[in-house]
């Protein structure tokens, strides 16, 4: 079964796990949500695979990665990532940092035989993602993509409804991934907004994350045909500031995949949808039925059977929190509803679980190979817009 349920049963002597030393680079968002579910999983996924041990929080601000490690609880800190990499208590490298940095550092803990857990998208492109999978495979090291929306409950159930053939032949996959953060044209420049620091704009930052569940609850895509968009040319350099500077990246993209094994799909992502927050829709239509997930309705999952008497056919609305539901064991009692940061919990307690046994973190956990195809689709997608046809795929591991 996907998901952890099977976490809270223990039979025998309970076993005292693992230490795994832990290096943080990046402490603003990711890292937040990284280093909170490495603490809470030690008493609330219990007994947990592997106890992490917070050595070392990286960061380029001195005085911000210094707050970071008090905040935390990491034995230390540096503003170099070489030097975590390097740190003998350091066993896990954990890169939550921009985009432009995910190569040199995961390269580099390959190369010293730290196991690594990267956020998405892998690399700004597909070559660097090639990289950084080449690296993992040759060190042998334990890796892993941080897409944490594999482990939300609703969609690992519709994962397990469609191979189990509840769904029967699937005919369509659609994502529709919509932000308002960056709607506002004096919303200053950040990395995201530079195409040398993102790679790509909403296409990398949101559609990645549709991608990622195009192909874990579909299959692989065979052909991309894409369109991209960039409404707000440019932006404060800072807060309040008249001096603007362009930006290179897109605000929305729009695109057609065909899958290898037959169904099609649709995908939109943008972050200037006024009014939507964190709106993921994902819907997969078949020949015996359908499912519908928004993740602004986090512990919910739709569903449609063809199968059901007609008296009662339609969408049925499943609260994913019973305790036949993935985690439902692991958490509280039927109806009370888990949030964002649980699937981050859910994603670190698996990489430890593949940590600790020296093994991988596939299928239900995304690999480097998983971000590198991810790459070649996010690449396929922005070669179409540019050249205004359809793009065959061609992945090269």
């Amino acid at each position: 079964m996907d998901g952890e349920a099977r976490l809270a049963s223990s039979n025998g002597p309970l076993k005292t796990p693992p230490t795994v030393g832990v290096g943080l680079i990046g402490y603003a968002f990711m890292g937040r949500a990284h280093s909170h579910a490495f603490k809470a999983i030690q008493y609330m996924m219990w007994p947990p695979p592997a106890v992490a041990d917070l050595v070392s929080i990286c960061g380029r601000n001195q005085d911000a990665v210094q707050e970071a490690r008090s905040r935390y609880g990491y034995k230390r800190w540096t503003t170099s990532w070489q030097e975590l990499v390097d740190d003998p208590e350091v066993q896990v490298v954990d890169n939550s940092t921009p985009n432009n940095l995910h190569l040199e550092p995961c390269l580099a803990a390959a190369a010293a035989g730290k196991d690594i857990i990267c956020e998405k998208p892998l690399g700004r492109d597909a070559d660097e993602s090639r990289a950084m999978l080449e690296a993992v495979e040759r060190a042998g090291v334990t890796h892993m993509c941080a897409f944490n929306y594999r482990f939300i409950p609703a969609l690992q159930l519709a994962r397990r409804l469609i191979q189990d053939g509840r769904l029967g032949q699937i005919y369509h996959f659609r994502a529709s991934y919509q932000q308002s953060g960056r709607v506002d044209p004096n919303s200053p420049m950040t990395w995201r907004f530079r195409r040398d620091t993102a790679g790509f704009g909403a296409l990398g930052d949101l559609g990645s994350h549709s991608v990622d569940q195009a192909r874990w609850l579909i299959g692989e895509i065979g052909s991309v045909s894409g369109l991209t968009k960039t409404f707000i040319p440019d932006r404060p350099v800072e807060a309040g500031s008249d001096r603007r500077e362009p930006v290179t990246v897109d605000d929305a993209a729009l695109a057609l995949l065909e899958f290898q094994d037959g169904p099609i799909g649709t995908l939109e992502v943008t972050r200037c949808a006024t009014g939507r927050k964190n709106y993921h829709l994902i819907e997969v239509n078949g020949s015996l039925g359908s499912l519908h997930f928004n993740c602004e309705r986090l512990n919910e999952l739709r569903f449609f059977s063809r199968e059901d008497p007609p008296e009662i056919q339609g969408f049925h609305d499943v609260l994913v929190t019973e305790r036949a539901h993935p985690y439902g064991t692991v958490w509280w009692p039927p109806g009370h509803i888990l949030g964002w940061e649980h699937t981050f919990m859910h994603e670190m307690h698996h990489f430890l679980t593949a940590v600790a046994g020296g093994g991988s973190v596939e299928p239900l956990g995304a690999t480097f190979r998983d971000g590198y195809r991810n790459s070649v689709v996010l690449d396929g997608l922005a070669e179409s817009s540019r050249t205004g046809r359809k793009v065959d795929l061609t992945y090269a591991s």
